[in-house]
């Protein structure tokens, strides 16, 4: 089973001040042909001159139909895509409160200081996101489980190796450029639609009729997986 990733919202360590609230890493198991056609339905049905289609594209609200269609029932990934999502600050909370027993200061404060303290990439949420893939992906299928996923600077030849070692069904994790992958451009376009769309619930403005939409390939009970 191979399956394709990519994130949104990833600012490595740093997970209060930044410019993303939400983080979103996504997967997709389809064909490269299956990708490929997604793709080019999107471009047809948008009709945008770049090069490179992203989340944004079908955020605009004239796009909303292509957007309704694209997570629906009848769109490209009904049964065939997953995505995570974690609200960083309650993410880092429960870091602290794991840590220290509880929360007794601005979250900034103890951002800084289990980055310096802890081991580079130790609270990375990517990470835990990859391993989680490969249990999702492995229990619905039984066998190994082998990832495509977008080029991150923070998955370095020794992080592969550790994450394989956590994981031991993981069989191989590659790094591609989503340009020339059509499976890791549709990761790319859950993950970017779900987080931005995490957002603006988080900031009061909720988005029922694409929630509806979103929530069959949320993992876990809640809108939050952390």
């Amino acid at each position: 089973m191979e399956i394709a990733c990519d994130e949104s919202g990833s600012e490595g360590e740093k997970l209060v001040g930044g410019v993303t609230a939400v983080f979103a890493h996504a997967g997709v198991l389809l064909s490269r042909e299956e990708a490929s056609a997604c793709v080019e339905t999107l471009r047809e049905m948008i009709k945008s001159p770049a090069l490179e289609y992203k989340a944004n594209h079908l955020l605009r609200q004239k796009n909303r139909w292509v957007l309704l269609w694209f997570l629906g029932p009848d769109g490209p990934l009904a049964g065939k895509a997953r995505v995570q999502l974690v609200d960083k600050r309650r993410y880092l909370a429960s870091r602290v409160r794991a840590e220290f027993g509880g929360v007794t200061g601005p979250l900034e404060l103890y951002n800084d200081l289990l980055r310096a303290r802890g081991p580079r990439g130790n609270l990375d949420p990517l990470f835990p996101a990859i391993l989680r893939a490969v249990a999702q992906w492995q229990t619905s299928g039984g066998g190994p489980v082998s990832i495509v996923h977008d080029q991150q600077l923070s998955l370095t030849d020794g992080r592969i190796r550790q994450l394989k070692k956590l994981a031991p069904r993981l069989q191989s994790l590659t790094l591609v450029d989503s340009q020339y992958d059509a499976r890791v451009q549709v990761a790319d376009f859950l993950a970017g639609i779900a987080r931005r769309v995490a957002e603006e619930e988080l900031n009061g403005r909720p988005d029922r009729e694409v929630i509806e939409l979103l929530m069959p390939f949320v993992v876990g009970p809640r809108m939050w997986h952390a």
